[in-house]
């Protein structure tokens, strides 16, 4: 067991987790895609319901992200292709999504980050988004 002074909560975590990112904003993020990007969409079913989906976004639930973006997995996303792809990861808000990206960087894909602000900063901003 760790003593408590080694311990860390969700927001210094977060916070660190961050430093490691290149953060995007949503103008980046669809530009990004434009030129080849990933976006990557984690929310879970019912906020994709009821908020809709971003064209062209490959949609995975967190759960199973690094198995479907490991360019080395046997259960790997045909656009998983490379360890130098880049991913931009997005989830509701931008919380969970920072640390979905520093994972897949765990995992050498080395470029990826995320949306700041998340699927509801993409769809304030007037990008593209379909039922």
């Amino acid at each position: 067991m760790s003593e408590q002074g080694d311990r860390v909560g969700i927001d210094e975590l977060l916070d660190r987790v961050r430093e490691g990112l290149d953060r995007v904003e949503p103008k980046q993020a669809f530009a990004e895609a434009a030129e080849g990007a990933l976006l990557v969409d984690i929310r879970y079913a019912a906020l994709r319901d009821q908020d809709g989906l971003i064209p062209g976004a490959l949609v995975v639930e967190r759960n199973e992200l690094e198995w479907r973006l490991d360019p080395q997995g046997s259960h790997r996303a045909p656009q998983a292709v490379s360890h130098d792809l880049r991913v931009v990861v997005i989830c509701n808000e931008g919380y969970a999504s920072s640390l979905a990206a520093a994972s897949l960087r765990d995992l050498g894909l080395h470029r990826a980050t995320d949306l700041i602000g998340g699927f509801q900063a993409w769809k304030a901003a007037g990008f593209p988004v379909e039922a």
